[in-house]
């Protein structure tokens, strides 16, 4: 759409039009085109064209921003210009796709923008390097990546404070209800109005913790933690700067669906590095009060992304209470909550039976037992790893020796399954009792001793040094038919160069795994 177009369509002159424009670059918001007395749903007419305007080229302001930052305020030097820089050759739109989340009532679909050469990528991911390890520090005592690091803080919390009432409770946040009505139903034939119509479906087909964070807050949440941290600069870039680059990766997520551009106008895109470090931030501020409160009564809090866990001596119906306070800290987040003497955290169930507590590691209804097939084109480490790090799992989540057997048949029958020979899936059994230096069988007298030095021994791999003047890799794509070849090669090696200056060199046999269907599928449209 031209300016004059949106100039008749407008009732403004062409002139306003531009200004508006050159205000829409500079601050990413038009809402101060609102003159007095005008009336709000003509000025969100205007603040929705401007907006498709920008989305109409996409790829035009990387460069310009990046060459703003560069040349004019000497923001960013020459070498992080040139890494974060996109060649229009090289860049390619993100796609929209959609994975249905089977687990949940009515099977919502979860819509993903996949942008692995989106214009803004390398920003994202250069600015996500740079913070997600400073938000790891500041939120470790209140977040948690996998369950093993939550059934550790709850077995600790529990041995001194679990009582008869104690209360276990998730909380989510839930999917906020939008309706597709919109006011532009007049002009939805418009091109450059279709991607409002898009926001719509895609808020109202899942709206999920990204997309929930108004992309201003989100931004300012990553400015709180910079000032939390009172850091005036990281990696050389001054704190502006970042600002200024998370607010243009977070207002230029567009992709392609169905031969259309859009314009994600609100939170971000699920598949961009940056989005994750911005919703923890987010969230790391909404939850300081709530964290408070739980410790200050001696509760235990953990989260993961957007579920929440909470175990606490509180009644029911005063947690409850608290829980509807909580609902009125932040209009862009509302709570779900599920409290009682059971629940279900990420992969663990816990219990609370008579102030002794019980787990035990938990399959969604959705689940089913199909692992990597033993006769894949795979490693065979990998295949090892599968089956050591199940049976790892089970050690540490069973509280009681029958449930652990009840896992480990289940286990045993899906690996079975699964092709697995049978003394291949009782070695790595065997492989975790070693890693742990447990030299007896597993009986209903040893489990929770044992158990209880599984769940504080933490399985390392020791990491030789390499020296890389002296070793070569060699990386090759695995098949079936030359998984000898690494032994095979150092036979010869040693053969024909063990009385050679060359054989000082140390080769180091790697594979690479073969480009499967669902690689193609992520990585292309």
């Amino acid at each position: 759409m031209l300016n004059a177009d949106i100039s008749r369509y407008l009732h403004v002159s062409e002139s306003t039009v531009r200004y508006w424009l050159e205000r829409y670059e500079i601050t990413g918001n038009v809402e101060i085109i609102q003159k007095p007395g005008r009336n709000r749903s003509t000025t969100e007419k205007q603040d929705m064209v401007i907006r498709s305007m920008v989305a109409q080229h996409p790829t035009e302001s990387t460069g310009q921003i990046a060459a703003r930052l560069s040349n004019k305020a000497h923001w960013i030097t020459q070498k992080q210009y040139e890494l974060l820089c996109v060649k229009p050759s090289e860049a390619k739109l993100a796609h929209l796709y959609y994975l249905p989340e089977t687990h949940k009532p009515g099977t919502p679909i979860r819509p993903i923008v996949s942008g692995l050469k989106h214009p803004t990528i390398k920003i994202s991911t250069y600015l996500d390097q740079l913070l997600r390890p400073l938000f790891n520090k500041i939120g470790s005592k209140t977040t948690t990546t996998s369950g093993f690091e939550v059934m550790k803080q709850v077995y600790e919390w529990s041995t001194t404070n679990l009582r008869k009432e104690t209360l276990l409770c998730t909380i989510d946040v839930v999917d906020l209800e939008y309706s597709l009505e919109c006011p532009f139903k007049n002009v939805l034939g418009r091109n450059v109005l279709h991607f409002f119509v898009l926001s719509c479906i895609f808020i109202y087909c899942y709206l999920d913790l990204y997309t929930m964070i108004p992309q201003t807050e989100g931004v300012l949440a990553i400015k709180k933690m910079l000032d939390y941290l009172e850091l005036k600069q990281i990696d050389g870039l001054k704190i502006e700067t970042i600002i200024r680059l998370s607010r243009f990766v977070m207002r230029n997520n567009y992709f392609l669906y169905e031969g259309q551009y859009y314009h994600q106008i609100r939170g971000g895109a699920m598949g961009s590095p940056l989005t994750l470090t911005i919703a923890n931030c987010y969230m790391f501020f909404f939850e300081r009060n709530i964290v408070k409160q739980i410790r200050n009564a001696g509760g235990l809090y953990l989260r993961y992304i957007d579920d929440m866990f909470i175990i606490i001596n509180w009644p029911e119906r005063h947690l409850n209470k608290q829980i509807d306070q909580w609902n009125t800290l932040d209009s862009n987040i509302q709570l779900k909550a599920q409290a009682g003497q059971s629940i279900n955290f990420l992969d663990i169930y816990i219990e609370n039976i008579n102030a002794d507590l019980f787990t035990k590691v938990y399959h969604k209804p959705s689940y089913e037992p199909y692992y990597l097939p033993f006769n894949s084109v795979h490693p065979l480490h990998m295949k090892k790893n599968i089956p050591f790090a199940m049976f790892l799992r089970a050690i540490r989540y069973c509280s009681t020796f029958k449930a652990f057997l009840d896992e480990r048949e289940d286990l045993r029958m899906a690996l079975l399954l699964n092709k697995y020979p049978g003394n291949f899936i009782d070695n790595q059994f065997n492989r975790v009792l070693k890693k742990c230096n447990i030299t007896q069988s597993l009986t209903s007298n040893n489990c929770n001793t044992i158990r209880k030095n599984i769940i504080y021994n933490i399985i390392k791999e020791e990491k030789i040094p390499t020296d890389h003047y002296r070793t070569m890799f060699i990386h090759f794509t695995y098949c079936l038919n030359i998984q000898t070849l690494p032994t095979k090669f150092h036979t010869l090696w040693n053969k024909y160069f063990s009385e050679s200056p060359i054989n000082e060199i140390i080769p180091v046999i790697g594979t690479r795994n073969v480009q499967n269907l669902q690689k193609q599928l992520v990585k292309k449209k």
